[in-house]
């Protein structure tokens, strides 16, 4: 018998959402140039000698009550990954004995901050059943993936501004200085 291999992948640049008016599974890609990718620390849920992991959601399949039914791509917990912003994160740890783990999970997203917010937690053989509504919305809204203009923006100098727009790939020239 041949062994499948194991299917890693990244949420880099693999961001999708589904259309409520397409049926399950109908996956649509969004471009990563909207959807900026972040560095942010995921956290471990649970023990870390139990069952532990993390997914970005990408879609829901109604007709599964069970873990099965998140679509996504799986990454590390307990550490710094490299997430699209705007990103539904589930998480799921276990805690307790061999014989009788605690199931817990947390569902967040990813803040264009590089900060997550945590929208439902779960507890017990259940949790999948019970927070699939909460990733469903949370997959139908439109979550900020970009940090709007703030003021602190004063506080640098002219030549940094116009460095990081040219790194951007911005044409920059200083204006005329008005003559009095």
């Amino acid at each position: 018998m041949q062994s499948k291999p194991f299917a890693t992948g990244s949420s880099i640049g693999s961001t999708r959402r589904r259309d409520p008016a397409q049926p399950p599974g109908h996956q649509v890609r969004s471009p990563i140039m909207q959807r900026p990718v972040i560095a942010v620390e995921i956290p471990l849920v649970g023990d870390e000698r139990h069952k532990n992991w993390a997914k970005v959601v990408h879609d829901v399949d109604p007709s599964k009550a069970s873990g099965w039914a998140y679509v996504g791509d799986f990454i590390a917990t307990g550490g710094v990954q490299d997430v699209a912003s705007g990103s539904v994160v589930l998480v799921y740890g276990e805690r307790g004995s061999r014989t009788n783990p605690q199931i817990e999970a947390r569902v967040f997203t990813v803040n264009p901050d590089a900060t997550l917010s945590q929208h439902g937690e779960a507890k017990g053989r259940a949790w999948a059943r019970t927070l699939r509504d909460t990733v469903e919305r949370l997959l139908s809204d439109d979550l900020p993936t970009h940090m709007e203009w703030q003021p602190d923006v004063e506080m640098f100098s002219d030549e940094a501004l116009a460095t990081e727009l040219m790194r951007r790939g911005w044409s920059v020239t200083r204006p005329e200085e008005e003559q009095t």
